[in-house]
């Protein structure tokens, strides 16, 4: 790998990502909305643009060997139309680029919620089907998308690519789960939801950073990793409301006091929802149904896939990124 490419670089996943590639001394762009300053003094040739212009995509791709698509419109509310031409054409796009430049390798951000079907999974492996119930737009376009990156796995070794499913990715700098929990909290707006006995992956993303580049260089060595899917955590499924508990804790947030059966948290997700259908549908509920099955549900699965194939570790463990997350 001497000259890499990462979509969405400027993000939360994608900039530990590119750190960790200009520290092995590769060569490494990054494609995004914005020009990010700290990651071009760090040597990053930022390029100012948009997974959506097929075209901006292919010159960007010139002379790259190894490309790790990550940008992607997350969330869980939100139009079908939005989801389906970020996640979806923006993956066709970079596919496309990828091959008209002779890219090596791909390696793609997915998510476990591609086999999320709103039951218990309980040590899941990459043997389970793709979900085909949807209760988020989100969980649809990625199971869309990482089909198509994994289809385009060439058996003839002439374009090589794979799937990194991290689930549930926080540490310093993230923009999204813990500032959201610490909001809700800080506000007192978070309930407890089902029996709060279920156990759920989480991911530090400085792991789920090196499992993406120990991804790339499977593909450039061995290709045992060629057309595979993979899930990464930190290896040991925590008790989610006990893991919430111990966050707000250490940062100071007043404990969650309420606690909501499972089928009322979800029968009031499906009636926001239909409100802020007809009369709000920029603004996302509190609750969803989705977002009752996430907190009420079990989701954890096997890393020894990853560990096999990758050979991936939990370099920093749960509580040492605890500790980093609580310093900051």
């Amino acid at each position: 790998m001497i000259k890499a490419l990462v979509t969405g670089g400027g993000g939360f996943v994608g900039s530990y990502i590119v750190k960790q590639l200009l520290k092995k001394g590769v060569h490494c762009s990054v494609v995004g909305r914005n020009f990010y300053p700290e990651l071009s003094a760090l040597g990053a040739n930022c390029l100012r643009g948009d997974i959506g212009d097929a075209a901006f995509l292919s010159d960007s791709m010139q002379g790259i060997d190894t490309v790790f698509h990550v940008a992607a419109l997350a969330g869980i509310w939100g139009k079908w139309e939005d989801y389906f031409k970020v996640n979806v054409q923006g993956t066709e796009n970079v596919i496309a680029a990828c091959k008209e430049n002779k890219v090596s390798s791909l390696v793609y951000t997915s998510t476990p919620s591609v086999v999320f079907n709103g039951e218990d999974i309980e040590n899941g492996d990459e043997t389970l089907p793709y979900a085909k119930r949807f209760l988020c737009h989100y969980a649809k376009s990625k199971v869309v998308a990482e089909k198509l990156v994994l289809r385009s796995n060439d058996e003839q070794k002439q374009f090589l690519t794979c799937a990194i499913r991290p689930h549930l990715v926080w540490g310093p700098g993230d923009p999204h789960l813990i500032p959201r929990l610490l909001e809700r909290g800080r506000q007192r707006q978070l309930k407890k939801i089902g029996d709060c006995q279920n156990r759920v992956d989480i991911s530090y993303v400085e792991n789920v950073a090196e499992a993406h580049i120990l991804a790339a260089l499977n593909l450039e060595e061995s290709g045992t990793a060629a057309g595979e899917a993979y899930f990464i955590s930190q290896g040991e499924p925590v008790n989610l409301w006990k893991w919430i508990d111990t966050l707000f804790e250490q940062m100071d947030v007043p404990p969650i006091t309420t606690t909501v059966p499972f089928p009322l948290a979800y029968s009031i997700g499906a009636i926001l929802e239909g409100f802020h259908h007809t009369f709000a549908p920029r603004k996302e509920p509190k609750m969803t149904r989705f977002l009752a099955e996430q907190l009420a549900k079990s989701h954890y699965f096997s890393i020894a896939k990853a560990t096999k194939d990758l050979g991936y570790k939990v370099r920093v463990s749960t509580n040492d990124g605890m500790k980093n997350l609580t310093s900051c």
